[in-house]
């Protein structure tokens, strides 16, 4: 009798948040699956003074750009790290979570039935959160090369999406690739729309900013958070670095659909800035070192993979593994106790891979869930009854089933 939107009725349950209902329902039942499945790291971050700060102010509105002081602190930060100049009075704004940073740039931008590009393999909400809009998402399969990318355009393409670095492959757009790209967008009104959420996972200064490659910011969206690289997700702080002209008119989305981020996490995070990151991107080089050894791993199974070099993702090959990626990590965490996401949920060329995420786990279980994963890789038959009669048991229900259009997701 109620009306349900078409619009979200068809699109589907957040697959990786799914398999991680599935790991807190196994957990309390005494099991102690390895999670394999979170994307974030955990690092060891100090609780700083929160007396240091004007709580009065703290529990009201703050400004809707958000707070000038964390800003300047994020300008201070491109500029230092990735040579990027953005003023941060008018080429930043700052809201709650980088989701919602992409969302509104995306309501900017998209009237209905336009296209937006995504880059496979892509960070699942991209797809969407264009749905929602009745937008309409493209892909690119992931073997096609940048300089490639306007093989896929049509007269209502809007938006190409990349993300760098890549979400779930751990692939780096080299400084060429985005040149190219921006140089394929901008004389056909596309945008270029970046997100940079893994930006600190390159430590060997190979890492290049949007924001460097068009310093005027015509055409391009930068989006970036504290989530990734500072290790702190919770909180909910999300910006986007782009041209003023861009910035006015997110600044309308944002004013009607978040009003501000939260302002006490502005307020500590604009006096303890500095004091974060001196702690946290010592543990960021600690989990790209650690990527690296685990990639040592691999080869010594012999797991296939996507290139990548960078976040703490892996896009491992199932091999022949008779059932799809769903299948493979339904069997996995249900049957094995370990927890990936299936590649399916990051594009519609990429079935044949599961993501591998070491942010949260030690290297010893690893190795453990790793031995596991190239043995199920190897079996010759499946059975999903299993897997139902499993769920059934955690008083869960299916979801996703494999195909591509009918997964989704988050970070």
């Amino acid at each position: 009798m109620f009306q349900i939107s078409n619009r979200v009725a068809q699109i589907p349950e957040a697959l990786s948040i799914y398999i991680n209902q599935i790991v807190y329902s196994l957990k309390r039942h005494g099991h102690d699956p390895i999670v394999l499945s979170l994307g974030e790291a955990f690092f060891d971050i100090p609780l700083y003074d929160f007396s240091k700060l004007d709580v009065q102010k703290s529990y009201h509105y703050s400004e809707s750009q958000g707070l000038p002081e964390l800003r300047r602190k994020i300008s201070d930060y491109y500029r230092k790290y990735y040579r990027a100049i953005v003023d941060p009075d008018t080429e930043i704004l700052i809201t709650a979570g980088s989701k919602p940073a992409i969302f509104m740039a995306m309501q900017v931008v998209l009237n209905p039935a336009d296209e937006i590009l995504i880059h496979e393999p892509a960070w699942l909400s991209y797809r969407e959160q264009a749905r929602l809009l009745d937008a309409v998402p493209k892909f690119i399969p992931y073997d096609t090369k940048a300089q490639k990318f306007s093989e896929y355009f049509t007269p209502r393409t809007r938006i190409v999406v990349i993300n760098n670095p890549n979400n779930p492959a751990g692939v780096i757009y080299s400084q060429q690739d985005l040149e190219s790209i921006y140089a394929q967008c901008a004389p056909q009104g596309i945008y270029v729309m970046v997100d940079e959420a893994y930006s600190d996972f390159v430590i060997d200064g190979t890492f290049t900013s949007m924001a460097t490659v068009v310093p005027k910011k015509q055409g391009i969206i930068v989006v970036n958070s504290l989530s990734k690289n500072m290790g702190m997700s919770g909180w909910r702080i999300g910006y986007v670095v782009a041209d003023k002209r861009f910035i006015r008119e997110l600044l309308k989305v944002n004013q009607h659909l978040i009003t501000c981020a939260p302002t006490i996490l502005l307020h500590y995070m604009a006096r303890y800035f500095d004091d974060v990151l001196s702690v946290t991107l010592p543990q960021v080089q600690e989990v790209v070192l650690k990527r690296a050894r685990v990639a040592g791993m691999l080869d010594e199974l012999g797991l296939q993979r996507l290139g990548g070099a960078s976040t703490f993702y892996f896009f491992v090959s199932i091999g022949n593994f008779p059932g799809t990626s769903h299948d493979f990590a339904m069997h996995l965490l249900l049957e094995r106790g370990i927890a990936v996401v299936p590649g399916s949920a990051y594009g519609e060329s990429t079935d044949r891979f599961i993501r591998v995420a070491i942010g949260s786990e030690s290297e010893d279980r690893i190795w453990q869930a790793l031995n596991v994963i190239r043995d199920v890789t190897l079996v010759n038959t499946f059975d999903s009854s299993d897997v139902s009669a499993r769920l059934a048991e955690l008083n869960l229900l299916p979801v996703g089933g494999g195909d591509a259009d009918n997964t989704g997701g988050k970070r």
